[in-house]
Formats: structure tokens, C-alpha cells, sequence
């Protein structure tokens, strides 16, 4: 059950496919974390494809690039409508992206697209996907902030052009551009002289296979130095019954540093499989 004021944002996202929360966090929070991409922001290249762009940058990790993320990742009211979104759709979610992300001037507008089609699964029964564009500098329709389409997270397109208008959406740094995945989105083109610069992290159903590969962005021994939930986030959990198990066990066993060489092989059910299996095996234990 969402609180009142998710429950504002619940039904937007339901209505119209996205929303804008203004002020979610402090601007001095988000200009240090804006100070601590920089040097990776200038470090990384441009990409190389029509779809990512060959004047911007994109580069993950960001848990261990900067602390400050975990802000981000953590923001409890984004958190519950991540949750009341995908809940009924998985046990637990999780971590799906964690990205930078800067436009720089000459990029044209990208290719209008739903994040939610980097599965190949059956859609409309219920989300996959929440993303959240977190801008470190000001987004403008002249720099190539995010335009979305509202509505279309409602209808099957077979093409672009039965895309309505998108909205330009112009944040500042601290609002939060909240999107589901199955709402159509690109980049804007950057018409200007200076770079949009932003981060986007994405939370997805549990059980999916996460855009970003967490356990290889953030190894045992960075993960370590996450709080439980963030963990959890970044994959060192189970999603029930045993999935993405290590070695029969939860992989929050890996962040104790006493993993034993043979865990012991432990059910991880829900409480009805549990009770079922149960169930089942009493009744053949009991068998003469």
C-alpha cells in the first residue's frame, strides 16, 4: 500500500506514463555528485552506435564511482513507487541500471523507443520497468533534454509516426524524471554549446536479467561496503524460489568473508511452496 504523497505520483505514472518530481533532492547533493563523475565524464569516450549516440558518453558502475549514488538509488519515496509498480509483478525488485549519461552539442534526437523491449517477453500485464533521469545539470529543450509521449505506455505502435507530441521534459538538477519502461522516450538533440549531463537509474522486476550486469559492476569485495538494502538491490540476494542462487545459497553469503568453500545447498521457496514441499515430503517420509 502506497503513502499519500506517492500515491499523487502512482497515478500520474498510471495516467500518463511519467512524472516530474521537482525538488526530491538538495541541489548541493547532486552538484557533489556532478563533482565526483567529472573525471569520468572526461575520461570516457564517445559513443558508437545510431541508438547511443556518437556525441554522447554513457558510462555505469556509479555505486562505486561516487557514494553519493546511493542517494539516488536509496531515495525513499522513488523506492516505494518502484515497488507499488513492479510488486505485483515479482517478489523483490532490483537494481537495473546505474548510468551517466552527457549530451554533448551537435547530438541529434534519439530514436523514440521503450526501454522495456530489451526483453523479449510478452507485454502489457504489467511493468517491467521504472526508470528515473536524475539531471546534473539543467535539462532544456535546446540541450537535448528527455522527450517523452504520454499516453503511449497505453497503446501498441506499430510505427513512429502514430506518436503523438512528446513532452520536453526541462528538470534542474535535485528533480527526478520518473518514466515507465513501456512509455516511448529519446533524448532531445543538443542545439547548444554546452553539455546535458544527467544519471539515470532504473529498477527492475526481480527475476529479470538487469541491463547492467551488478555483480560484475560491483564484486564482492566492493559490495561489502554496501548497506544490506543497496545489496540487495545490486543482486546479492534471492529471487524466490532459488533464483540467482550461488551455490544453493543467498549471495549475500559472499559479503561475509568466511564464505565457506561447500555452502550448505538451503531452500529458498515462498511460504506456499514451502508448505507444499513440506507437505509432499512428510507424506513420503512416512510411507512404510
Amino acid at each position: 500500500m502506497s503513502g499519500p504523497k506517492a500515491s499523487r505520483w502512482i497515478e500520474q505514472l498510471a495516467a500518463d506514463g511519467y512524472c516530474i518530481i521537482r525538488g526530491l533532492l538538495p541541489r548541493e547533493d547532486v552538484a557533489g555528485l556532478d563533482a565526483d563523475l567529472a573525471r569520468a565524464f572526461d575520461a570516457a569516450p564517445l559513443g558508437n552506435g545510431d541508438f547511443y549516440g556518437y556525441r554522447t558518453k554513457r558510462f555505469g558502475s556509479l555505486l562505486r564511482r561516487s557514494h553519493r549514488t546511493a542517494d539516488l538509488v536509496l531515495q525513499p519515496l522513488v523506492l516505494e513507487l518502484a515497488r507499488d509498480i513492479l510488486g505485483s509483478a515479482c517478489e523483490r525488485i532490483q537494481l537495473n541500471v546505474a548510468q551517466a549519461i552527457a549530451i554533448h552539442p551537435g547530438e541529434i534526437e534519439q530514436f523514440p523507443h521503450c526501454d522495456h523491449d530489451m526483453w523479449p517477453a510478452p507485454k502489457g500485464g504489467h511493468e517491467y520497468l521504472l526508470n528515473v533521469i536524475w539531471p546534473l545539470t539543467d535539462f532544456t529543450s535546446a540541450n537535448g533534454a528527455t522527450r517523452i509521449y504520454p499516453g503511449s505506455h497505453k497503446t501498441a505502435l506499430d510505427d513512429l509516426e502514430q506518436l503523438g507530441e512528446p513532452i520536453v521534459a526541462e528538470a534542474r538538477p535535485g528533480d527526478a524524471i520518473c518514466f515507465l519502461g513501456s512509455t516511448v522516450h529519446g533524448a532531445g538533440a543538443n542545439r547548444t554549446n554546452e553539455v546535458r549531463r544527467g544519471v539515470v537509474i532504473g529498477y527492475s522486476l526481480g527475476w529479470l536479467k538487469p541491463y547492467e550486469n551488478n555483480w560484475l559492476a560491483y564484486p564482492p569485495e566492493v559490495a561489502r561496503g554496501f548497506p544490506p538494502e543497496l545489496a540487495e538491490l545490486a543482486g546479492y540476494t534471492q529471487h524466490r524460489p532459488n533464483l540467482g542462487n550461488y551455490e544453493g545459497h543467498c549471495p549475500s553469503i559472499l559479503l561475509r568473508g568466511d564464505t565457506p568453500e561447500y555452502p550448505q545447498a538451503t531452500d529458498a521457496l515462498r511460504p506456499d511452496q514451502r508448505a507444499a514441499v513440506r507437505d509432499f515430503a512428510e507424506a513420503r517420509r512416512s510411507e512404510p
